[in-house]
């Protein structure tokens, strides 16, 4: 499977867990983002390829976050490893991983400082790399 199919999975897979958890149609989705429902519908069934303006048309009127509907997932490892084509996706150096977890304000406040005591400490680890390359 191409990867953009990898993250059109991922990406409608967000709308309906979404549309869920807001109670919401697709129809309501269609008329609040100006999308068409038919095209919603194929989006939701697989079939369409959304440009990047009607992905984002959908995160604002999902009131969510377009990366993290192209990021987060439900789905586990062995589902995301079997879409990209057999082969784990690894942006990230060993010893990291993503996760999607709802959480209480409070949990959700420590994870961010630690997402953001990670995310420095790649940004040096990464930095440093580039600078012995340089050499």
């Amino acid at each position: 499977m191409p990867i953009s199919s990898f993250y059109h999975q991922i990406f409608f897979t967000n709308i309906l867990r979404v549309l869920d958890e807001r109670r919401m149609t697709q129809e309501e989705l269609a008329e609040r983002s100006g999308v068409s429902t038919s095209f919603i519908s194929d989006l939701a069934n697989g079939r369409a390829n959304p440009s990047l303006r009607t992905m984002e048309a959908i995160a604002v009127a999902l009131e969510t976050a377009l990366p993290t509907l192209l990021e987060s997932t439900d789905l586990d490892r062995e589902a995301l490893n079997e879409l990209a084509g057999g082969k784990p996706l690894q942006s990230l150096p060993q010893g990291y991983q993503r996760v999607s977890a709802i959480l209480t304000d409070y949990q959700a406040f420590l994870v961010e400082e630690w997402d953001e005591v990670n995310r420095k400490r790649l940004r040096e680890q990464a930095s440093l790399k580039k600078k012995a390359t340089v050499r």
